[in-house]
């Protein structure tokens, strides 16, 4: 994560330069578009626009051209100060007062419109930087490969160079049309779109989310058929509610007409973008951890490991495996097979899991019974009894492996929706491993793995709520300033 932080920060720092070099070898005056309040007639076409500058010494300008209904006006900055363009029209009263100030290395700022000597070059590199926001997290996304692959960073470069893309192509957009048609596209409405881009990300993904949601709730209700109604198997239903019931808040909020005092909309405007960026922010998360999970759950490791831990669950009393370990089991009995017959190397099975007080014996004794029942050699097979949790069964498996093998290579057998999350904790443990995932049924997937998302994202939570402070507090002082 560093190292793409590193990376971004260089960006940043490049287009800076970038646009200090435009600004001083191409753009050293400032063009200003100024409307002609001339009324409706005859003496419309007949006026000829005028123009007289206050504060000769502050700005320069050259002979106004005429464009449509402005004046096309090019402003050379002489010195630091304010200065005043009036368009006079047949009378000797200004038709129309044009505010500008001179600030350090005279650059000009236009206080009607915005703009600046230089502001195309900044809308230039605001959307470079998004690009390359984008293309960073994606390229270290496709580079967390193995054991790597099983980290908080991964989720982030997943979740969020979807942000950066559609925030890219957004910022393209305002910068196309700015350079198209800079009449009627000013750089107020160009601040408009950067300090909104939650809001727009947040429609433009509007039909996405609603769909995910709405597919939740459909297998959640399936689950509920074949399980008891108990919270944990309701987090479907209620997560598909929450992202229903923001998008439904989030479209009334950004369709409302805003009227009254100039501080009431600025202030009800910063609360939509607020709004929008607390849940983009969890929009991204969750969409990263699908990613993630959905990615983790298919892979397949190279046939090359020493060891397959077996990560235990619930078994019956009888000392029979149900359909969700014995998933788990299985899955370590395929790859082990097929690793076998692709390269003969016959890798050690570590089932792990303790006793549990409703449990008869210590599920790794269970699955090692299944596992000699299935065939596999007595000595290949090595029993973890004490762990109580996903962390005990990483981190008492690799004492095992370092026993052994210390630089042995590791897999880890676990339910699909578990793959992605055992193996953060595999990397917390300090045991570089690779799962593979068994499947389970349709309707149960779903609200397992937002199981597993919650849990992953809840044991970050302070770093999740100083992270998500540092944006929310960015984009609502962006609002209440622009």
């Amino acid at each position: 994560m560093r190292k793409a932080i590193k990376q971004i920060a260089a960006c940043a720092g490049i287009l800076i330069l970038f646009c200090v070099f435009c600004r001083v070898v191409f753009f050293r005056s400032y063009t200003a578009y100024i409307p002609m309040n001339i009324p409706q007639g005859e003496g419309r076409e007949a006026a000829e626009p005028r123009i007289r500058t206050e504060d000769t010494d502050v700005i320069r300008v050259d002979v106004p051209e005429r464009k449509g209904n402005h004046l096309r006006v090019t402003i050379h900055p002489e010195k630091r100060g304010e200065a005043q363009i009036d368009v006079l029209g047949k009378g000797k009263d200004p038709e129309q007062i044009y505010l500008l100030r001179v600030g350090p290395f005279r650059t000009v700022y236009d206080l009607q419109t915005g703009g600046f000597t230089g502001d195309t070059a900044v809308m230039i590199a605001v959307t470079l930087f998004w690009a390359a926001v984008s293309a960073i997290m994606v390229w270290h996304y496709r580079q967390a490969r193995g054991p790597a692959y099983y980290a908080y960073a991964t989720v982030y470069y997943a979740g969020f160079s979807l942000f950066a893309l559609v925030s890219a192509l957004l910022m393209l957009r305002v910068t196309v049309s700015r350079l198209i048609d800079p009449l009627s596209y000013n750089m107020m409405m160009v601040y408009s779109a950067v300090n909104g881009a939650s809001r727009q990300f947040m429609t433009l993904t509007m039909p996405a989310v609603a769909l995910f949601a709405l597919a939740m709730i459909v297998s959640n209700l399936a689950l509920l058929r074949h399980a008891t109604p108990r919270i944990r198997n309701l987090l479907g239903i209620l997560i598909g509610l929450m992202l229903l019931g923001g998008e439904a808040l989030g479209w009334f909020l950004f369709s409302r007409e805003l009227s009254g005092a100039e501080a009431e909309i600025r202030l009800q405007d910063t609360l939509s973008n607020v709004y929008a960026t607390v849940f983009v922010y969890f929009e991204c998360m969750l969409a990263g951890s699908v990613i993630c999970g959905t990615r983790s759950a298919r892979y397949q490791p190279a046939p090359d490991k020493d060891f397959i831990v077996i990560l235990g669950c619930w078994f019956r009393n009888d000392g029979t495996l149900p359909p969700l370990l014995r998933g788990r089991v299985d899955r370590a009995v395929s790859f082990w097979r097929e690793q076998k017959e692709k390269t003969g190397k016959e890798a050690i099975l570590i089932p792990s899991g303790g006793r549990g007080w409703d449990e008869p014996m210590p599920e790794a004794e269970a699955m090692r019974n299944y596992l000699i029942a299935e065939g596999i050699p007595e000595a290949l097979i090595r029993t973890e009894s004490r762990a109580v949790n996903t962390l005990q069964n990483m981190a008492y498996s690799r004492e095992i492996i370092r026993g052994i093998l210390p630089e042995g290579r590791t897999a880890y057998a676990t339910t699909n929706y578990h793959v992605f999350r055992s193996g953060v904790w595999a990397a917390e443990a300090g045991l570089p491993a690779e799962g593979i995932g068994s499947r389970t049924k349709w309707w149960y997937w779903p609200n397992a793995f937002m199981r597993e998302c919650a849990g992953l994202l809840a044991r970050r939570w302070k770093q999740e709520l100083l992270l998500l402070a540092a944006l929310t507090a960015f984009f609502g002082a962006l609002s209440m300033v622009v």
